[in-house]
């Protein structure tokens, strides 16, 4: 095993956990964790501390909105609430105005389901990427954030390591080459679980140390 491998290995085996997951979030081929996924993105993509934002996507959860019609049929004031107590307070007006306009037009365009969103795309990445973008609150930070985690059940957005991803690579001496990076990480690795894990790297400068020195 090369340096670039036990480097690879030292960081999943510490830091192998998608950002769905740390939300609570078990994400798969259905209308709700879809959805959730969604939300999430739209939270993580804010300039405020990602821990923060997986708080309030579980504080929304736990107020109950946690699908396009409930979240729709809320009033403004629930979900200024709810993001609230997950600590989303320097974007909570906004952010509540956005999340229901974006469940709106989910209800309205793809009848709530975001595999409709998919179909649509006909598994053209950069169509997907396009079609997220029409919710309100998503931009491309928010769109790279939902399909870097909706890889390990999209498997035709995979590999999807965009620019963020990429910086934990440079940052952890790794090629930034997405077809190698998976090579690296091994066959069996969820894309989705190495992108949130490089993703942390770039982020955490201390992270990305300590995976480098254990690797030594």
């Amino acid at each position: 095993m090369d340096r670039q491998e036990r480097v690879v290995r030292e960081l999943l085996s510490a830091h192998g956990r998608t950002y769905a997951d740390e939300a609570g979030i078990r994400l798969k081929d259905t209308p709700q964790p879809l959805y959730r996924l969604l939300v999430l993105a739209h939270l993580l993509s804010a300039r405020i501390r990602g821990s923060i934002a997986l708080a309030t996507a579980r504080a929304l959860h736990e107020a109950g909105l946690r699908d396009p019609r409930r979240m729709a049929q809320a009033d403004w004031q629930e979900r200024v609430d709810a993001l609230g107590r997950g600590g989303y307070r320097r974007y909570d007006e906004r952010t509540a105005t956005q999340l229901g306009e974006a469940a709106e037009l989910l209800n309205e365009r793809w009848g709530g389901d975001l595999r409709r969103l998919r179909r649509e795309a006909d598994g053209k990445v950069s169509e997907l990427r396009h079609l997220l973008r029409e919710f309100p609150g998503i931009g491309p930070a928010g769109a790279d954030i939902f399909l870097r985690e909706v890889q390990g059940v999209w498997p035709e957005a995979a590999p999807y390591l965009d620019a963020k991803a990429l910086q934990g690579a440079e940052r952890l001496k790794l090629p930034k080459d997405p077809d190698r990076l998976t090579e690296l990480a091994g066959r069996r690795a969820d894309p989705a679980v190495l992108a949130a894990a490089l993703v942390r790297a770039a982020v955490d400068k201390d992270l990305a140390e300590d995976a480098l020195r254990r690797a030594a």
